[in-house]
């Protein structure tokens, strides 16, 4: 196998940016428990919704590079006027593909690690956000030297006896259940529109647009399962219904769920682009049946 055809650049700026994008998303969790443990619910929320902002946005650049990798790969058939890619070059692009999706398990990981970190991000952005009433004045001040130390002392992963605090029967088994499905749905929604498009080279363009398919899922989910529980649970918290340690054990579950979803999308991510392709040609050739 050719391994330098393999890992050219634009695979490697997609997987640290997809690592990135989900390091970032999973860092959010860290919102709600701080919101919990400063009493500011509705600032943690924002800054949560910050944190997703950013991730989108590192997201869009991952991309390109998706569609530098697909448009190669039907360059090759086009040239050799072929109406499909040949096996051997599909099978090097299915692994870019995998690999990609399995950096984002990387980044959950990753994201996973430095939880304390983005705990003391988010309590000390609270904090600073209520002093001088701005977000990009709070920002400024994480580059102040002794923020700088508290977060690097704040990086080290926490000790294995800690995970024994946090019970799965703390947590509503749908929660975990949905937000697997969230995120394995949502680690290859992208991806799998630019993997049809190398499908069904007629319609690539139809499809390169249809990640909406299976993202759409991903979204049903979230807004009527995950976001909605995991947000009653804070609230229970913050009225003393439930004990702190509950919130610590639903982010640390859905964290687990999160990266065995990203582990499962990768069963998934030939069958969602097959059916993107199918769609796509649906669309495209629809008139002419």
């Amino acid at each position: 196998m050719d391994w330098h055809a393999i890992f050219v650049r634009e695979l490697i700026i997609a997987m640290v940016l997809n690592a990135t994008t989900q390091a970032i998303q999973i860092g959010a969790y860290a919102a709600r428990y701080a919101g919990v443990t400063t009493g500011r619910i509705a600032t943690a929320i924002s800054l949560f919704s910050l944190f997703v902002t950013a991730s989108r946005l590192a997201s869009l650049f991952l991309v390109p590079s998706l569609g530098v990798l697909a448009d190669r790969t039907a360059a090759l058939a086009l040239a050799a006027h072929e109406s499909s890619v040949p096996p051997a070059i599909a099978a090097r692009f299915d692994l870019q593909m995998r690999l990609i999706v399995a950096a984002g398990s990387v980044g959950i990981a990753i994201g996973a690690l430095l939880m304390p970190l983005f705990l003391v991000l988010f309590t000390r952005g609270i904090r600073s956000f209520e002093r001088h009433g701005s977000i990009p004045r709070g920002l400024v001040r994480l580059f102040d030297p002794r923020v700088l130390v508290e977060l690097v002392r704040a990086a080290n992963p926490p000790p294995l006896r800690v995970l024994l605090m946090f019970p799965l029967s703390a947590v509503p088994r749908k929660l975990l259940v949905f937000n697997t499905i969230l995120m394995g749905v949502y680690a290859i929604g992208v991806v799998a529109a630019y993997y049809a498009s190398i499908l069904v080279l007629d319609s690539r363009t139809t499809a390169t647009g249809l990640s909406g398919l299976v993202n759409g899922i991903g979204t049903v989910a979230f807004s009527l399962f995950v976001d909605p529980t995991s947000a009653y649970i804070v609230d229970q918290t913050v009225r003393g219904e439930r004990p702190q340690n509950d919130v610590r054990a639903m982010i640390f579950w859905l964290i687990v769920t999160a990266f065995v979803g990203t582990v499962l999308a990768q069963l998934i991510l030939f069958p969602a682009a097959e059916y993107i392709a199918t769609a796509a040609h649906w669309f495209n050739h629809r008139g002419h049946l």
